[in-house]
């Protein structure tokens, strides 16, 4: 590896320095316009706290109004019953023992299963996010439980996954809390990240069909051909769009879809994806002298066929000069004759490489996997090439991640692992490679490989498959950077782990060096985080529905509710205070006319 890595240092220097100018005209742009395409808040929330309601594409639009934003939607006739119902449900889930109680009784289910754990936990921060230092104390002491299950078995595998109520509550918190530094500080270094990486990938071919590229980071997604491409600047006017014509650079061998998009991009960067038209709701039309213009597409009756697969346009196939001019204008009527370009059927359609026999049986056979793995260099030079020319954003971002701000150090995390460190001393835990699995567990792994995934949770972009896979690669090495054990590498392993192992022993000083700067910062009183927790409280005030949340969390208590009554009349506190008498009085407003009224509804 090092000695490739020395063959193709000149080509990652050029490629940097091209990449460079690029990045710093975008810097320039950041600062003069609106900047970076922050959601707010409440997308954020719901997209982390609730991934599953994504579309496919894991790039719901914005627009499309989480139940939990909107109104609570019941009819007029069962409002008043049903009003005070979750009213005195909201006070019990308001009151510890009950919530304790009702959390272990649910998770005592066999068919409670992780999906709903996870729904309730998000449910439960939602109703209770205005109340964030109880919720806080709830969380701590689910916590303790845990811990203590975890530490009778094997205390590293802690908070490894998430599958309580309580582990997803943790995540949830840490969503809330480090939300700031997201903002302010990790954003970003982490949006030049994203850009560099989309203006590097456009910088090869990149097959429209099966997404593959020359510059990638992921070696599944790199294009094994040597397909050369030329670039071509054109001067596209955008008409009804109020701005004058600019000079897009695109590659001879983009589709016309591909053009599209690299030209609504040039048009629309300042403006949140969620906005920009689509390529399908757009026509490109070609001067090609002053008495003749063509609309451009990607198939046409001028396409080629090859192997009976018809050849999908290109800058090139049209014969589209240096300089030339076109004009893009929102059509009338969609082009919907091809759907999504990445789901044609590749029996009938190809871009740029014919589909080999490994695309057409999916199981591998001996004889792939062995090509796998004789991989000619060339190609992953490729890799380390587009590695070398991103290195520097990627250092930018694991330090904005694991550095701390004098001016405002993370209180929830030293409070958070200060609650550790006092769990395992109480425990006898004295191995300091249980405390950094534990710490690792809450923070890095559980919020910061969530986000460095899923950009789409933090800013309104279009993640595409390939940046999904880039990230995959940079999560991975973000997860070693954290990890203590040994790396184990030899000739056979993933190149996704290669790729990034002369760096991880660097990075794994950044990570310890950050946990000691953490555990060194004066601890904090129960009133410091109370104060700090509330303020987060109402920063964010009013931004959800909680009766929609409450009604929600009541259909689990409805579906379990013999199970629950069990369980507080089991539980001496719960009996004293009569807390099952009053969830009683909540199922009887709540089911008095539930019945009818959803019929009616």
């Amino acid at each position: 590896m090092e000695e490739m890595e020395s063959q193709i240092r000149e080509e990652i220097r050029k490629g940097f320095a091209e990449l460079q100018t690029d990045m710093t005209d975008l810097t320039k742009e950041l600062n003069r316009s609106q900047g970076i395409p922050f959601l707010e808040y409440k997308h954020f929330v719901t997209r982390t706290f609730f991934p599953k309601t994504l579309n496919a594409q894991g790039s719901s639009t914005v627009q499309e109004t989480h139940p939990l934003l909107g109104e609570w939607k019941i009819p007029e006739s069962c409002r008043p019953n049903m009003e005070e119902g979750i009213s005195l449900f909201s006070s019990l889930l308001n009151n510890k023992h009950f919530l304790i109680v009702f959390v272990h009784a649910l998770e005592q289910q066999k068919d409670f299963a992780v999906r709903d754990r996870c729904s309730l936990a998000s449910l439960l921060t939602i109703a209770l996010h205005g109340k964030l230092e109880y919720y806080t104390g709830i969380m701590k002491e689910l916590l303790v439980d845990l811990i203590d299950a975890s530490a009778a078995k094997n205390p590293k595998l802690m908070l490894r996954r998430t599958e309580s109520v309580v582990e997803k509550m943790l995540t949830n918190w840490m969503s809330i809390c480090m939300y700031s530094c997201l903002r302010e500080t990790v954003g970003e270094p982490f949006f030049l990240l994203l850009c560099a990486i989309k203006q590097q990938i456009n910088k090869g071919s990149i097959d429209a069909i099966t997404g593959k590229a020359r510059y990638t980071l992921n070696e599944e997604w790199l294009l094994r051909e040597n397909i050369e491409a030329k670039p071509r600047n054109l001067n596209v006017s955008f008409q009804g769009c109020g701005m004058d014509s600019l000079s897009v650079r695109a590659m001879d061998t983009d589709t016309l879809t591909q053009v599209k998009e690299k030209i609504l991009e040039a048009f629309c960067k300042n403006v949140p994806y969620s906005q920009w038209p689509r390529a399908e709701d757009v026509d490109l039309e070609w001067f090609a002298s002053s008495t003749q213009s063509y609309i451009l597409r990607d198939l046409d009756d001028t396409s080629v066929v090859e192997d009976g697969r018809k050849k999908l346009n290109t800058l090139a196939h049209y014969k589209i000069p240096e300089g030339a001019s076109l004009a893009m204008s929102l059509t009338d009527k969609k082009d919907n004759t091809l759907g999504r370009v990445k789901d044609l059927d590749t029996e009938k359609y190809f871009h740029l490489v014919l589909p080999t026999d490994e695309l057409a049986e999916p199981k591998k056979s001996h004889r792939q996997s062995h090509r796998k793995k004789v991989l000619p260099e060339i190609y992953l030079t490729r890799l380390l090439s587009t590695k070398g020319t991103l290195q520097k954003f990627l250092d930018d971002l694991f330090k904005a991640i694991l550095s701390i701000r004098e001016d405002k150090p993370p209180l929830a995390v030293k409070y958070f692992f200060d609650f550790l460190e006092e769990q395992a001393e109480k425990r006898g835990i004295s191995d300091p490679d249980t405390l950094h699995i534990w710490k690792t567990n809450s923070l890095p792994l559980r919020f910061w490989v969530n986000i460095l995934k899923n950009p789409q949770f933090v800013f309104d972009i279009d993640k595409t498959d390939h940046i999904d896979a880039c990230l995959s690669v940079i999560a991975q090495a973000f997860i070693d950077a954290c990890s203590i054990s040994d790396l184990q590498l030899g000739k056979d392993s993933p190149t996704n782990k290669l790729l990034y192992a002369k760096e991880i022993p660097e990075y794994r000083k950044i990570v310890q060096r950050y946990y000691k700067q953490i555990h060194d910062l004066t601890p904090l009183s129960e009133q410091e985080m109370n104060a700090h927790l509330a303020e987060e409280s109402r920063k964010y005030q009013n931004e959800f529905n909680t009766n929609v949340a409450m009604a929600e969390i009541y259909k689990y208590a409805k579906r379990y509710r013999t199970q629950i009554m069990t369980a507080l009349e089991a539980n001496p506190t719960a009996r004293r205070t009569q807390l099952q008498h009053k969830f009683e009085q909540v199922v009887a407003l709540m089911e008095d006319n539930i019945y009818e009224c959803y019929s009616e509804a």
